[in-house]
């Protein structure tokens, strides 16, 4: 197989997990479509995966096809994804020529009449090295320069992209720069100087310093709903209402009212029907007007079916969950918040937050793109 070399093409890795690689491609993406006509986006390596007619498809890639016209078959845009017995079965048997002739092939439908291609990593630049596909070597693989995302800072964000930057050096693949993702913004303007020194010392330029928004943390209710494997019982069809705030139900049905701000997401367990009955007095008569995020309900206890019921009509959402109230406000602080495909208000904020803070015209100047005047 011949590789398409033609098509300008950046590889998006990062310092760690979750440093924000796939805002940054969500973001990238919005931003070059004013570049370019036709986009192509593929995921070469992906770990956290769905089921999509019956293939094994990452999350991230149907998040970017969701969002996008990318026009391109989702398996085309996830060409590996490895699950539990991945590693064992690579270990045992080995098909290494194999799976570089998967990428490569899939590479080259995503590169056919786009004009652009945005590859994204998976982890940090050795992950997938038990493989033999870590990011710096799928990088190689596919002829692309990279750009490496971290988080905010100076010392650890330096220190964590020098250990990045050997694997990517040791394969061959130029690292055109680095992007400060999740910076305070109170913190940008101080930072940024500091940092362009401590970078430069690697040569490495900063194309990009992005805020820090609370805004990206909060989880939709589906979403919460998923991470605890619980049931809707009620109002599943305003399970995207976004959780801004958490109200534990201990306090007497008199003063749940305090607790029922815009977005709150109230844990009781599910027999404090007197609570319930409280939740539903103060919620307005239409139930598209209420902007109680949802109940959770805990100890695997459910209310009767008639109060149910009530809350269904008054456009209150709730879940039954198996654990206590205590384990599941912990778990729910803990949960990493990933980009819902369809979650429209949080995919415009960062279409333009990224769009406003990273510097598309370098990126494309260092992988060696003529940038005219558009």
């Amino acid at each position: 197989m011949e590789l398409n070399k033609v098509t300008p093409r950046v590889y998006v890795a990062a310092t760690r997990q979750d440093d924000g690689k796939t805002t940054c491609c969500l973001g990238l993406y919005a931003a070059l479509e004013k570049k370019f006509p036709r986009i192509g986006y593929i995921k070469p390596v992906g770990q956290r995966f769905v089921e999509v007619a019956g293939k094994k498809v990452d999350e991230d890639s149907v998040l970017v096809s969701d969002t996008y016209d990318v026009n391109l078959p989702i398996e085309a845009m996830s060409p590996i994804a490895v699950d539990r017995m991945f590693t064992r079965n690579y270990l045992k048997e080995g098909n290494l020529p194999e799976m570089q002739e998967t990428i490569g092939s899939a590479f080259n439908r995503v590169a056919w009449e786009h004009d652009f291609v945005i590859i994204e990593g998976t982890g940090h630049a050795g992950v997938g090295s038990v493989i033999d596909l870590s990011n710096a070597q799928v990088a190689k693989l596919l002829g692309s320069k990279a750009l490496i995302v971290t988080t905010g800072g100076v010392g650890r964000p330096v220190d964590e992209v020098s250990l990045n930057l050997a694997l990517f050096e040791k394969q061959g693949v130029e690292v055109i720069g680095v992007v400060l993702n999740k910076v305070l913004p109170s913190k940008i303007e101080a930072l940024r100087p500091w940092a362009e020194k401590a970078f430069a010392k690697m040569k490495l330029p900063i194309l990009g310093v992005i805020p820090y928004l609370g805004e990206l943390r909060r989880p939709i209710l589906a979403q919460v709903a998923k991470e605890l494997g619980g049931e809707f019982l009620s109002g599943e069809g305003f399970k995207r209402r976004r959780v801004r705030s958490i109200a534990i139900g201990a306090m007497t049905a008199a003063r749940i009212k305090d607790q029922l701000g815009a977005g709150a997401l109230l844990i009781t367990p599910g027999d404090r029907e007197d609570l319930l009955m409280a939740v539903l007095e103060h919620q307005p008569k239409k139930a598209t007007d209420s902007k109680l995020a949802g109940i959770l309900l805990t100890d695997g206890l459910k209310p009767q079916a008639g109060l149910l019921r009530m809350m269904n009509d008054k456009g209150v959402p709730s879940v039954a969950v198996a654990a206590d109230s205590y384990s599941v406000t912990a778990k729910i602080e803990r949960m990493t918040v990933k980009t819902d495909p369809g979650d429209q208000e949080k995919i415009k904020v960062i279409q333009k937050t990224v769009a406003d803070h990273l510097d598309v015209s370098a990126i494309l100047k260092k992988i060696g793109y003529i940038v005219t005047g558009k």
